[in-house]
């Protein structure tokens, strides 16, 4: 599970990341300009990391089971 949970952190900071990406890009501190990531490759990780957590949620579903019948 603990990779599971890092996983899922991980995405809810690159949610973070991107509405902070589109609420603005670029920001000036006095003469200096700074750019934010690139909102393609933060969309891309998104992407990425949904994919593992979906992944990583189903593993623990597929399993099974063998049993062997006894007389009794």
């Amino acid at each position: 599970m603990e990779k599971l949970q890092r996983a899922e952190r991980r995405l809810e900071l690159y949610y973070k990341a991107e509405e902070a990406i589109l609420t603005g890009q670029e920001y000036s501190i006095g003469t200096r300009k700074l750019r934010r990531a690139d909102l393609e490759d933060v969309q891309a990780m998104i992407k990425a990391l949904e994919n593992e957590v979906q992944l990583l949620k189903s593993i623990g579903k597929n399993r099974a089971f063998r049993g062997i019948p006894l007389d009794i």
